[in-house]
């Protein structure tokens, strides 16, 4: 590939790396032990929120970007509970920063599975639509899981690293 007429740079390129990277460690979450798990989690997760915060493309598409859900509900379902399995006991921490939170008298809990799993499935399905493909649709896949970042899973990954982080520190 020449970078000098390539649509993707190497932040792109390192980009998509990591986000295979991560998929195929919650696919195989059932292969191995908690502990390492959320070790991998720790070393993976503050990398896409940087890597996922410089994105950017050589690339100005007129359209809003958008990627295909491809990701089907079962498949989903069964990495989400591979983890809660996994975390067992641990799965749920209370979540502070939930809207709901400033109206409510009771703790408000997420699932440490279910925000890994939300994760997943936004880059599962820029994963697919990246997969062999030409350098414009890649870039334009880029633009939109950027934007979802930017307006979704940024917070999700900052809540499941937080609870992570208290699992393995404390």
């Amino acid at each position: 590939m020449d970078n000098s007429t390539s649509l993707l740079n190497t932040n792109a390129i390192a980009f998509i790396g990591l986000c295979n990277e991560y998929c195929i460690t919650l696919e195989n979450c059932r292969e191995t032990e908690r502990e390492p798990f959320i070790e991998s989690m720790l070393r993976l997760l503050p990398r896409l929120y940087i890597a996922a915060t410089d994105l950017n493309v050589n690339f100005i598409e007129d359209e809003e970007p958008y990627i295909d859900n491809i990701l089907d509900e079962d498949y989903y379902e069964s990495v989400r509970r591979s983890i809660e399995q996994l975390m067992g006991e641990h799965d749920v921490y209370l979540e502070v920063f939930e809207e709901d939170m400033k109206y409510s008298d009771t703790p408000v809990s997420a699932s440490i599975a279910e925000g890994l799993a939300d994760i997943f499935q936004a880059l599962y399905n820029f994963l697919n639509t990246v997969r062999d493909t030409t350098d414009e649709v890649a870039a334009i896949a880029i633009l939109a899981v950027r934007d979802d970042f930017r307006a979704y899973w940024s917070a999700t990954l900052c809540n499941v690293l937080r609870a992570l982080n208290h699992l393995q520190y404390s």
